[in-house]
């Protein structure tokens, strides 16, 4: 902790008797009404009521209003549930990976120099591992590419490049635009006289980086592809990727198999003893059970076989409760004073729920990238498992399970501060399957209903957002005329799985309302970390110094 914390001061001008209902609609944003927006053609009956009828407007979720370098920058679960925790704007992980590699911190590092002594003495590999795209959001292959020039200029003679395919952050079949330019640098690295290549590869969401334990066994074959050699052999990633389009037609990057490339003697990158590992991928949770699988001593989520001795290193460290990695190469960002600290601090007791892909949002990534609770009296966490199954298959989730829950946790009365994540709108949006991202928002649509009921009967009130767009925008759009973009041959729109740039809905519902308070016109363009300090109002508190203003005022 940073800072020296004090319970927040009361202010009970608006508190009402029952509870505060925080619902983020995940991947839900307010863009252009086309044939392409998901939101816009479902049937959404309760949202499109409380957005004509109630307190609306529109927050930034993307860019810099969420520490992110630029307004190019698409917003991502991990920042945008940042923002709302902490009530302020953090630099986040591209923007302070990007600054200590521009700066040379990253390569002073003492981190840096133990994951190179190794292989510059003895001559053992150095493996870098994560998503190849320029997406942003887990990644940047830029990071990729100055650090192999920055091996290369310090003399490393063995590189080897583990490929996770996107096609979720970045059009979903553009594997080959990442891969054919590494696979020119890395040719030029060789024509130089080093030994740098592609060992392995695969789809995201089927090959390391699974997260919240939905699914171990995308971790292990992550590690039989990268550490043993023992995916499917290829004698290049572009034969590997062409070879699994022509099997599966239609098949998204980051759904294709495990790969490893082979020649004559045998694979050409696995890990063993000596060798050095980075993590390349700057946001966390995705990249935790791989970290742990390197850096565990005791570890039996799956057999590794003989674990090889190397040097491991994330590219931040992905969680400061429990220090995973232990060894990082860019300081993550110093968040405290978050909302849940306050609250248990102030004698509120919380509740958060989400179903397994979404939980850690709302407890790990909304505590300021804490793992554990601040009181255990009287914080509740609750976890719904995740369905394993290709999310457009079943739309709906696990929504309805979350909202029985959470109506019972509120009627119980011992709450103050409930929070929930509805996963639908991002995790179906990444599938590019415009049909099942509008069953999604009716999903969620549906389960409002019964939410804002709920809430009438316990006399609260209801904050509903989301924390970045998705399935708003599930074609590619030409970025200056917003028109869509087809194929030239079939005519049919691209599909997009990418999060969007648009802006979020914010909506309060409270319906004992006692024109106590109004929509602020005194905000200018308010962002995803203005919402804290509004909660912290309805709960009857002032917000703390240093907190982004309210999107409301005092009446």
């Amino acid at each position: 902790m940073t800072a020296v914390m004090e319970p927040l001061a009361k202010n009970d001008r608006i508190k009402r008797n029952g509870p505060l209902l925080l619902v983020i609609m995940d991947g839900f944003g307010i863009g252009r009404e086309n044939e392409g927006n998901a939101f816009f053609l479902a049937r959404t009956p309760v949202l499109d009521r409380l957005m004509r009828e109630g307190m609306y407007t529109t927050i930034k979720a993307h860019g810099t209003a969420v520490g992110l370098p630029s307004d190019d920058d698409m917003g991502n679960s991990e920042v945008g549930h940042n923002a709302l925790g902490a009530g302020r704007v953090m630099d986040q992980g591209a923007k302070l990976v990007s600054r200590a590699i521009e700066s040379g911190d990253l390569y002073r590092g003492a981190a840096w120099k133990e994951i190179t002594d190794g292989p510059k003495k003895t001559g053992a590999a150095l493996h870098f591992i994560g998503l190849l795209s320029d997406g942003n959001v887990h990644s940047h292959i830029e990071h990729l590419y100055n650090m192999l020039d920055a091996c290369a200029a310090e003399g490393l003679k063995k590189v080897r490049v583990h490929i996770l395919l996107d096609g979720r952050d970045v059009p979903e079949t553009s594997a080959l635009l990442y891969v054919e330019p590494l696979e020119k640098r890395l040719e030029a690295h060789r024509a130089a006289g080093l030994d740098y290549r592609v060992a392995s590869g695969g789809g995201r969401m089927v090959t390391t980086m699974d997260r919240y334990e939905a699914d171990w066994n995308i971790v292990k074959r992550g590690w039989e592809a990268h550490v043993l050699g023992a995916a499917r052999p290829f004698r290049s990633a572009t034969a590997a990727i062409e070879t699994f389009r022509k099997e599966n037609p239609g098949v998204a990057d980051q759904y294709l198999p495990s790969f490893t490339i082979v020649d004559d003697g045998g694979p050409v990158g696995k890990i063993v003893d000596g060798d050095s590992v980075v993590f390349f991928n700057f946001r966390g949770d995705r990249a935790i059970e791989i970290s742990r699988a390197f850096d565990e001593a005791d570890f039996s989520m799956f057999d590794r076989g003989p674990l090889p001795n190397v040097t491991f290193a994330g590219m931040m460290e992905y969680d400061g409760d429990l220090r995973i990695p232990k060894r990082y190469l860019v300081p993550p960002p110093a968040i405290d004073r978050t909302v849940s600290e306050y609250l248990a601090l102030s004698g509120v007791k919380q509740y958060a729920i989400s179903e397994t892909q979404k939980f850690g949002h709302v407890t790990y990534f909304w505590n300021g990238n804490r793992s554990g609770k601040f009181d255990e009296a009287s914080e509740t966490y609750m976890e719904i498992p995740s369905d394993r199954i290709e999310f457009n298959r079943r739309p709906w989730m696990k929504a309805a399970e979350i909202t029985d829950t959470v109506i019972e946790a509120m009627e119980s009365n011992k709450y103050g501060f409930l929070r929930l994540n509805f996963a639908n709108g991002d995790m179906v949006g990444h599938t590019g399957d415009l049909e099942a991202a509008i069953i999604a928002a009716e999903t969620v649509d549906l389960c409002l209903r019964r939410l804002i009921e709920a809430v009438g009967r316990c006399g609260g009130i209801a904050v509903i957002t989301a924390d970045h767009g998705n399935l708003d925008e599930m074609y590619e759009t030409n970025k200056k005329t917003g028109a869509i973009e087809r194929d030239k041959k079939s005519g049919l729109p691209k599909n997009k799985t990418a999060h969007t740039l648009n802006p979020v809905p914010f909506i309060i519902y409270d319906p004992n309302f006692k024109n106590d308070y109004r929509l602020s016109d005194i905000m200018n363009d308010p962002g995803l970390a203005n919402v804290a300090s509004t909660l912290l109002l309805f709960l009857g508190f002032t917000p703390p110094a240093g907190y982004l203003p309210p999107i409301i005022e005092l009446a």
